[in-house]
């Protein structure tokens, strides 16, 4: 039994048409005739009518009819459905078979033609021997011939012809060689495709014509045998809806079959070829829940009739058939626009399918385990006379045969030998591996992110006993990361043990250190015991000798697996293998963690590395080195232990190296920051472990960051919401959770030992040089130097206030906008121990309201850090808000000479302008000098003069002043004219 036994026969599958033959073409050497066919068969679109053409030669033997049984009383059938048969009514006996002749109308030998004509169509008649099928004749013309009814001559003869062909008018076609010859075509498509109806439906009658001379007692078979018949012609004749419910009855009738070991094959053969059209007729009809609750029947009906318990195998290779048959139609349905979803998608299908598939393997191993010494038999038992069998689902060595007793148990013997021999030879892994990626596939399309992990890891088990271990790894190790970052703990487990079997039998020395890593660790489920053993094999490969074969594996992969380590070991390569574990879970835990979160650059820097083993045994490494992201810090802060290779294991726990399982471990180190790392962030960018030692291999656990790995985040979550109380523990040792990762510190600059003093005398008043003193200390033990000082407004405020604010060191000078708002760096020399400095800013306010000013001093020292010296920058820096108001209100009034208010003022007529000055000073102010600035619209009366020089204000006093003025006529004017300025200089 060939591998694709069990595939449906390809006649089955596809989409029956109407079956017409063409005769009289000659498409290879005429023109015109290929011309013709190609019009036919080129091109077709989905809106032609449904026909299979083929071109025959006229005298073309077509299969012979048998003769009608006029009576089916003594008739027993020997099977339900022949093999050829669907294949006989698809492409070898056709509905309509169509004579080309070329001849025009008006064609001079006319009787002549006519009687060859007619002798194409006789031997066309006697090639079908007695079928129902159609003739038809379809004249070439070179001509477009007249409208019907214009062209008597035409007329006249085609009826002349088709008395001389026995043809009807129907059957009669002209087609003229023109331009539109597509179009003549497909007119006479549809007059075959007439025809093609007429015979299916005749083909049908006949069929239904038979029932009334059967019997339920010895015509079983010959009921579901019709009823498939009629409904496949209806199939023919497009009578999809027919189809179906003939099919249905035909599955219903095959179920009734009384079912026997000799006879369960062919029965469940016809229910799956029956239940295949039903559910492709569903989909078709965009039916689809009756497509699937069809199957489900269908599957309900036949899953337990398994047949010969030696051919189990059969069975869950039939059941695997079905399930993959369902998925392709679902999917096409899919393809041609029908909606899936997630809960509901061939995906299942495919996965059922595949569940079969291993069955099938595992019965298989079980039933065809024959001893070398059997022979496959000779003759071959599964061989027929014809290479095919006569009837579908029936035994090669007994065909026809239907009686229930087996009349030749011995033949029966053989030729079930034959079939589990043959079933040897079958590729089991392969069907599997198809089914599995079509169902992942499918998965992956529709979103189910978790079926589709669970199918590859069986297709990696599969690649895996097919022997193809770098794809089984391959797909391994994509679905570890997902099984690592959900915590199926079991299920990477499992995964990880065949992949660690994978890596021994391909010697891939770093996958087989990196599986053995994870497998020790943690998060694996295995004892202790297999833990030991895979520890034992680690420490073999770290010293360059072979591991021991991994448990279960097969006997010659272990021997070519052997011969591979050896050679790996003679191989003169790299012997260092950095692993980076921040994509797994190691047998050992890391976690970095300084001791603040900021450093003074004073201060040396402090961190702890904490570390934690998880396999069985007490192990030592060798090397501890810890990356920053300024790499001169590197070299201080590494450990190293000389060890041997054979070191690694042993029991010595007081090695400074040597972890012992599930004790937390804890390296302290610390270095000194260099100055310009002051304000930088300090980050740990790794940390490595080394395991084993350059003379044998060397490991490098890699972790990232601060340590952590592909457990630690959500272990670190469960054990912040965990309230189980932890056990005490000695002061020495530490809880692991409750170790927090900080990989990162900031170096900020050494304590100022200085004090920096303001003396002022608030609030300042507008435009005035405000007087802020600075006074400075040291209170350092040793002399500071390059003593700067940085003063004026702070940065950061509003942009206005910048503008209008200006500082400078000279108060006799006025400070115009030129004067920045913050002076920066200036020196004011050194200073010793004690000594202090004074240094006096001046600010301009140019607008009322708050401002913040800063006022920052830095210097550098001289300062040892642990014994080495080093020079520091300090600076410390003090702010101070200062309130600016206005130095006092001015009031404006014009009245008249008699001092009455004045709304407006006239022309050439004196008047009195008044000033009011209030004083909101909270100290006296003195006027140093007043002065009227007119503007040329207005002219003195009398000399102006300041009447209030060298007046002091107290607070809330005022002082007013008189001017006489004169507005000067300058013709028609309307509206206001400007007095202009009024100065005041004053101090305090």
């Amino acid at each position: 039994m060939s591998p694709t036994q069990w595939d449906f026969p390809v006649e089955l599958c596809c989409r029956p048409m109407a079956f017409v033959t063409l005769t009289g073409l000659d498409v290879v050497y005429n023109a015109v005739h290929r011309a013709v066919w190609d019009a036919f068969c080129a091109n077709r679109r989905a809106d032609r009518v449904p026909i299979s053409f083929k071109v025959l030669p006229g005298d073309h033997e077509y299969p012979k009819c048998r003769p009608k049984r006029t009576s089916y009383e003594w008739y027993i059938p020997k099977g339900i459905l022949k093999t050829g048969w669907m294949n006989k009514h698809l492409n070898l006996v056709p509905a309509l078979v169509v004579v080309f002749y070329e001849l025009d109308w008006d064609e001079p030998q006319w009787k002549e033609k006519q009687s060859e004509c007619a002798t194409r169509v006789e031997i066309v008649r006697q090639s079908l021997q007695g079928r129902n099928t159609k003739v038809a004749v379809v004249l070439i013309q070179k001509k477009t011939p007249l409208p019907p009814g214009e062209d008597v001559i035409a007329s006249e003869r085609a009826a002349a012809l088709c008395n001389a062909c026995e043809l009807s008018g129907k059957s009669l076609f002209v087609l003229p060689h023109t331009d539109h010859l597509v179009g003549y075509i497909i007119r006479l498509e549809n007059a075959f495709y007439e025809h093609a109806q007429t015979y299916y439906y005749t083909e049908i009658r006949r069929v239904k014509s038979h029932k009334e001379f059967l019997n339920k007692t010895t015509h079983q078979l010959l009921f579901v045998r019709h009823q498939f018949k009629i409904a496949f012609f209806s199939e023919l004749k497009q009578d999809t809806q027919n189809a179906l419910k003939n099919y249905r009855t035909a599955y219903n009738l095959v179920h009734e079959l009384r079912a026997h070991e000799t006879n369960i094959l062919e029965i469940k053969t016809m229910a799956g070829f029956i239940n295949y059209k039903i559910c492709r007729l569903c989909f078709q009809h965009n039916t689809p829940l009756d497509a699937i609750a069809q199957f489900r029947k269908h599957i309900d009906l036949c899953k337990k009739k398994i047949g010969s318990a030696e051919l189990a195998f059969e069975h869950a290779a039939w059941m695997s058939k079905q399930f993959q048959a369902f998925g392709d139609l679902f999917d096409e349905a899919i393809k041609l626009g029908l909606t899936a979803i997630q809960t509901q998608n061939p995906g299942f299908y495919y996965q059922q399918a595949a569940y079969y598939a291993q069955e099938r393997k595992q019965l298989a191993k079980a039933l065809c385990n024959h001893e070398a010494s059997v022979t496959y038999p000779n003759p071959d038992p599964l061989e027929t006379q014809a290479g095919v069998l006569d009837f579908y689902g029936q035994r090669s060595w007994r065909q026809g045969v239907l009686s229930f007793d087996l009349s030749d148990p011995e033949k029966e013997k053989v030729g079930i030998l034959a079939i589990q021999l043959k079933e040897r030879s079958v590729v089991h892994s392969e069907v599997i591996i198809t089914l599995l990626s079509n169902a992942v596939a499918q998965f992956k399309k529709y979103k189910c992110p978790r079926m589709k992990s669970h199918l590859m890891v069986q297709m990696g088990e599969e690649y895996y006993y097919a022997k193809d271990y770098t794809k089984a790894l391959k797909l391994l190790d994509y679905v570890m990361c997902d099984y690592r970052s959900e915590g199926w703990w079991t299920l990477l487990t499992s995964i990880l043990t065949t992949a660690l079997k994978c890596s021994y039998l391909m010697a891939q020395l770093k996958d087989y250190i990196t599986y053995s890593l994870e497998l020790l660790g943690r998060a694996s489920t295995l004892k202790d015991d297999q833990k030991s053993r895979i520890e034992k094999n680690l420490i073999n490969v770290l010293m360059n000798e072979s591991p021991d074969p991994e448990p279960d594996c097969d006997i010659l992969a272990v021997k070519t697996a052997q011969k591979l380590w050896v050679d790996r070991i003679s191989l003169a390569g790299s012997n260092v293998f950095t692993i980076g574990v921040q994509d797994f879970v190691p047998f050992v835990q890391c976690k970095a963690k300084f001791h603040a979160p900021s450093f003074h650059v004073d201060v040396p820097v402090q961190f702890d590395v904490y570390l934690k083993a998880d396999c069985p045994h007490p192990i030592r490494f060798s090397k501890l080195c810890i990356s920053f992201n300024n790499q001169e810090y590197n070299q201080f802060c590494v450990i190293e232990e000389a060890s041997k290779a054979s070191d690694v294991l042993e029991n010595l726990t007081q090695g400074k190296m040597c972890l012992v399982p599930g004790k937390t471990r804890k390296f302290l180190f610390k270095f000194v920051a260099k100055t310009e790392d002051v304000g930088k962030k300090i980050e740990i960018t790794s940390v490595d472990l080394v395991l084993g030692s350059e003379a044998g291999r060397c490991v490098v656990l890699n972790w990232q960051g601060g340590g952590g790995d592909a457990a630690s985040a959500q272990e670190a979550l469960q054990a912040s919401r965990s309230f189980k109380r932890r056990p005490r523990l000695p002061d020495s040792e530490v809880h692991w959770d409750g170790i927090v990762i900080q990989a990162s510190t900031m170096i900020i600059s050494r304590v100022p030992n200085i004090s920096v003093h303001l003396r002022h005398d608030p609030p300042a008043l507008t435009n005035e040089m405000y007087c802020l003193v600075v006074t400075v200390q040291s209170h350092e033990k040793s002399p500071i130097r390059d003593v700067k000082l940085t003063a004026g407004l702070k940065p950061g405020q509003d942009a206005n206030l910048t503008q209008k604010t200006h500082v400078t060191l000279h108060g006799t000078e006025l400070c115009d906008e030129s004067y920045p708002a913050l002076l920066t760096d200036i020196p004011v020399g050194d200073l010793q121990p004690g000594e202090q400095l004074e240094k006096a800013v001046y600010v301009r306010c140019g607008t009322v309201g708050s401002r913040m000013f800063l006022v920052y001093v830095s210097y550098l020292i001289n300062t040892a850090i642990e014994g080495k010296e080093t020079v520091c920058k300090c600076h410390k820096d003090e702010t101070v808000t200062i309130e600016t108001v206005f130095p006092f209100d001015v009031a404006v009034k014009f009245v008249s000479t008699k001092f009455e208010h004045l709304e407006r003022v006239y022309a050439d007529i004196p008047f009195l302008l008044m000033t009011d000055l209030l004083s909101a000073s909270p100290w006296a102010l003195t006027i140093v000098s007043s002065e009227l600035q007119l503007a040329p619209s207005m002219t003195p009366v009398d000399q102006l003069e300041s009447q209030v020089d060298r007046v002091v204000l107290q607070t809330g006093e005022s002082a007013s002043e008189c001017f006489c003025l004169r507005c000067p006529s300058v013709g028609n004017v309307e509206g206001g004219v400007a007095t202009g300025h009024y100065v005041i200089s004053w101090k305090s």
